[in-house]
């Protein structure tokens, strides 16, 4: 396999002010719609119970321990000797720090510097963390048709009465924007091509890490239906699987930082719409899923200084 791949990991010089803007956008609508609804929204916190606070806490962990189990499983498969434990710290250390990087694969970044601190080949360390997000994307795809078919069975909502902010794109613009796209497919599809490569001759790899991948959504399907259903909004469980995948996908668009605002807004629209769910029950579903998904990355803050701590030890052995 081409060390190529390596290259998708490094951090760009750029300054990412698509990704800044987004955010700072993204964030700014979802502030709106929890001052807009801020008495609704208190009242519906207040109808959820703290051992249910509790119980979706455990969730989170769980489905961080999933994607923990699957990286793992990719690793050992494709050839690598680490442990369980090591790859649990790495996988902590990039959910901690994907809440700061400005980008949506700052974790996968810290994750490769972590693989060759551990004497990782780096081509197997890159393609690892390619497959890895491929297989979260294929577990997400299986219950995408889902929400697809209940988005094309109802029409689309109308716009506000106000209207919206007259946004245009020049002739220009437009070709650049999709040239742009263009790009990051085919970039996409040639890192993801050569990983797949190396995994179809590890069947069995592909399998185990697909099912770690259920383990993840489950946890937090069960967590989303479980917040709607304590605030009164009854949905089925199945129908919070479509529509979130159908959030998950349009949350990997490099236009925020980690997804921040975007997916919460995703959620408002699509969980509204077209789950019968009311507004100020959706904004503290997808905030409290959020706070939920930074506290379960918070230990990655305590593997941080242990990784620096073991290369400084593995360059002392070195020398010595």
């Amino acid at each position: 396999m081409s060390l190529q791949s390596e290259s998708n990991f490094k951090t760009k010089k750029s300054f990412p002010f698509l990704r800044v803007l987004g955010t700072i956008i993204s964030l700014g609508l979802v502030v709106y719609l929890m001052v807009r609804e801020w008495a609704s929204v208190v009242a519906a916190v207040a109808e959820i119970p703290w051992y249910v606070f509790v119980a979706v806490m455990l969730l989170t962990f769980a489905s961080r321990l999933s994607v923990a189990t699957r990286w793992y499983v990719l690793l050992r498969s494709g050839g690598s000797d680490i442990r369980f434990v090591d790859a649990l710290r790495l996988v902590f250390a990039g959910l901690f720090a994907s809440n700061f990087l400005p980008t949506t694969v700052g974790g996968d970044v810290v994750r490769f510097g972590g693989t060759l601190r551990f004497k990782i080949e780096p081509a197997l360390g890159a393609a690892s963390l390619v497959m890895d997000r491929l297989v979260g994307m294929a577990g997400m795809a299986t219950v995408l048709p889902i929400g697809l078919v209940r988005f094309f069975s109802m029409p689309l909502p109308a716009l506000p009465e106000n209207g919206l902010p007259d946004l245009k794109l020049d002739a220009v613009s437009a070709p650049a924007a999709l040239a742009w796209l263009g790009r990051k497919l085919r970039s996409f599809w040639d890192s993801g091509w050569r990983a797949m490569r190396l995994w179809l001759m590890h069947p069995m790899g592909l399998l185990w890490a697909y099912l770690c991948t259920w383990g993840h959504m489950l946890s937090l399907f069960v967590t989303v239906w479980w917040l709607l259903m304590v605030m009164g909004q009854p949905i089925s469980f199945w129908m919070v699987a479509g529509l979130w995948s159908m959030s998950y996908f349009f949350t990997l668009l490099p236009i925020s930082v980690n997804g921040l605002g975007l997916q919460e807004l995703s959620l408002a629209f699509l969980f509204t719409n077209y789950g019968d769910v009311s507004l100020h029950s959706v904004v503290v579903m997808a905030v409290v899923v959020r706070v939920l998904q930074i506290l379960a990355s918070l230990p990655g803050a305590l593997f941080v200084p242990g990784l620096l701590q073991s290369e400084d030890k593995s360059v002392k052995g070195d020398v010595a």
